[in-house]
């Protein structure tokens, strides 16, 4: 389980450090930087598969990512004795990702490039990336080390080895060197990142691919955007655990049942409802219907992530539909750990024994409502 996300210098995430439990759910005002906590997170499992430098250039590259405010800001300006201004800089430009557990801990460490002649000037460059063992790194502790091109591991010896070869300054060491036998860790540390599961606010227009009628395979975690809805539910039906959709459907819609017809591998969702004479297709239900049918497809999963990350769950859902979808995110946290982001103070008081950590604004960065620095988790970065 991870226990602590660290950002630094992400949009309004200055510099953040959050504990996590079993069950987390992220609170707060629009703009106090619930999205891009959930970005930066998303950011974090893309460098797993080499993706982050392609995900920051789709969100305008590095400079327009980085926080906008000044480095530090001191007791006159807080005090509203001068205005924010520029200072000049202590550390260098860089945007910095990584997570801890009770295992191991990942940090990478994002600066730009020095200039030369070529036109990929804004590709951001590791500048620094560690894996270590344990909640906090720690010199003794890092097993596998990258700084510019190189990357070093831990031998058997305790000592450090070169790993023999480069690798481009674009290109992240878990993704580009995971090697089983010289340092299984980092290749464990890959398989994690890449295993982490995201659900971001599902369509439920005309169009929506949930409501396809679609050729269907074993499902065994729902797709990002819920086209193989039909295939996710019929494999949780024949897994054992049709008891349980069975159930969570009839909390949120009593007398309630969904089917799913299969015909010649085509998979089609038939949802009878209390009270009408036939069963309803995915192009018939309404956006809520849907949406609910959708959330507990991806919540009921036969086989959970490590990680499981909902970005506001509750949005298209009746107030009525909450008490039955904090049900399911509940019985979800007994199986792998889950991350909620809501707008929903109703959803966050039906979830059970649940971690609320709330953003706010300070001086246009965002922070945990009532965390001191005593508060915050003990957290070091990788130094370049």
């Amino acid at each position: 389980m991870l226990t602590t996300l660290a950002i630094q210098n992400y949009r309004s995430l200055r510099d953040l450090v959050l504990p996590l439990s079993r069950l987390t759910v992220i609170v707060g005002a629009n703009g106090t930087g619930k999205s891009s906590l959930y970005r930066a997170l998303r950011l974090l499992a893309d460098a797993g598969r080499n993706g982050a430098v392609a995900a920051l250039a789709g969100e305008g590259g590095l400079p327009s990512t980085l926080w906008a405010g000044p480095e530090s800001i001191g007791r006159a300006v807080r005090e509203g004795r001068a205005p924010v201004r520029g200072v000049a800089r202590k550390e260098p430009v860089g945007l910095r990702l990584g997570y801890s557990g009770d295992d191991f801990g990942y940090a990478l460490d994002f600066g730009l490039p020095v200039p030369e002649n070529t036109a990929f000037n804004l590709d951001p460059e590791y500048k620094r990336e560690s894996v270590w063992h344990g909640p906090v790194l720690r010199s003794s502790a890092l097993l596998a080390d990258r700084s510019g091109s190189r990357v070093r591991i831990r031998d058997e010896s305790g000592g450090w080895t070169d790993s023999g070869r480069s690798i481009a300054l674009t290109d992240s060491m878990v993704s580009e060197f995971a090697d089983p036998r010289r340092c299984p860790e980092l290749l464990l540390v890959r398989e994690r990142l890449r295993a982490w599961r995201f659900y971001d606010q599902f369509r439920t227009d005309a169009g929506s691919p949930a409501r396809q009628s679609r050729i269907g395979t074993r499902t065994w975690a729902l797709d990002h955007d819920g086209s193989d809805l039909a295939a996710a539910l019929r494999t949780i039906q024949e897994s054992a655990a049709d008891v349980v959709l069975a159930t969570a459907i009839d909390d949120a819609f009593p007398g309630s049942r969904v089917e799913v017809a299969a015909t010649d591998g085509r998979f089609d969702l038939r949802f009878h409802q209390h009270g009408l004479l036939r069963p309803l297709s995915a192009a018939e239900l309404s956006d809520g219907t849907l949406r609910y049918l959708l959330w507990a497809a991806a919540l009921l999963s036969p086989r959970p992530p490590e990680l499981l990350v909902l970005n506001e769950p509750e949005t298209s859902l009746h107030p009525d539909l909450l008490p039955a979808l904090a049900a399911l995110i509940t019985a979800a946290a007994k199986k792998t750990q889950v991350l909620v982001v809501s707008h929903s103070q109703l959803l966050v008081r039906f979830l059970e024994d649940a971690s609320v950590l709330e953003l706010e604004k300070d001086f246009g960065q965002t922070v945990v409502a009532g965390q001191g620095r005593l508060d915050r988790p003990a957290w070091h970065w990788p130094k370049r």
